[in-house]
């Protein structure tokens, strides 16, 4: 397995985790309580459309690149 293959495997998986991480509080499964907040510090309530599409895209593009890298391995 060569370093280009092991990295674009490694960034695959890190793209379907945040992905999935945006979709589940997109869908209100998730909570996290906000960190590091400059001005209101208030949580936001509730799910949102935007970001469960945002996590489904990034999850499957994730998924692609996972794909991609272990079917170059392959070759």
């Amino acid at each position: 397995m060569t370093v280009r293959t092991l990295a674009r495997i490694l960034f695959g998986v890190a793209l379907m985790l945040l992905g999935l991480l945006w979709l589940l509080q997109g869908a209100d499964l998730v909570h996290i309580r906000p960190i590091l907040c400059v001005a209101n510090c208030t949580p936001l309530e509730g799910g949102s459309v935007g970001w469960m599409a945002a996590g489904a895209l990034v999850l499957v593009v994730g998924l692609l690149v996972i794909a991609s890298g272990i079917r170059r391995r392959r070759v």
